[in-house]
């Protein structure tokens, strides 16, 4: 039994998460800013509360809870994204703060809080985008957010080097299009042929076992482009 911490948990992928990994026996710690999807699941293995990764204080309150009731956190996956679809003639500097603050600073940060808890072992897993590795086909409309998955492919590749001596592993899950909420929002005329729940079974098997072969690793998941 691990304890288990995800962000974005209010729909689609991360909500997925949290009910796969409860019933198989762990305890989660979901966070979003819209928690009704999580209180309304009837299992005593999912906590959680209203956060906003890009705001310390709920950061703060994340570890607090960790430090008095988890104790150690055993998996931490970076499920939280933020997505603005315009192009770039459109773009304020506004908006790719609020993606970056999501998709990166947020990251970073939550982190920062939560690795002094980590054992030997444990395993952090982002989620990027196959938009944000280099040399796949890039899209458009899609400056801030692919722009922003690029860089926390990065901030991964640094921190598994910086954390391996304490055995500490970082991979990041480079993902397609997968039908989500998120999706349909952004591209109201695509449809993905891959669903959340298909896709929250890969990355909680990989969150499991990916870090006995793998560290400071971008692996690509996605039968399509995007």
């Amino acid at each position: 039994m691990k304890n288990i911490v995800i962000t974005g948990t209010s729909r689609g992928i991360g909500l997925e998460l949290a009910k796969q990994f409860s019933e198989a026996g762990h305890n989660v710690l979901a966070l979003s800013r819209n928690m009704d999807a999580i209180e309304a699941l009837t299992t005593k293995k999912v906590h959680g509360f209203s956060f906003d990764i890009t705001k310390q204080k709920d950061i703060d309150k994340v570890e607090d809870y960790v430090r008095t009731t988890f104790k150690q956190v055993d998996i931490l996956i970076h499920n939280a994204g933020k997505l603005i679809a315009k192009p770039l003639a459109m773009l304020e500097l506004a908006d790719f703060e609020e993606v970056y603050k999501v998709n990166i600073f947020g990251v970073a940060m939550l982190t920062k809080a939560l690795v002094k808890y980590m054992p030997a072992n444990a395993h952090v897993v982002t989620i990027s985008s196959i938009g944000g590795v280099r040399g796949s086909i890039k899209f458009p409309g899609l400056a801030a957010y692919s722009s922003s998955k690029g860089a926390v492919i990065t901030l991964t590749e640094l921190l598994a080097e910086e954390y391996k001596e304490q055995q500490i592993a970082f991979n990041v899950l480079a993902l397609g299009a997968v039908q989500t909420e998120m999706l349909a929002q952004a591209f109201p005329n695509f449809k993905a042929t891959t669903q959340a729940n298909e896709m929250a079974t890969y990355i909680k098997n990989f969150a499991l076992t990916g870090n006995q072969f793998y560290n400071g690793k971008v692996l690509e998941v996605s039968n399509s482009t995007p």
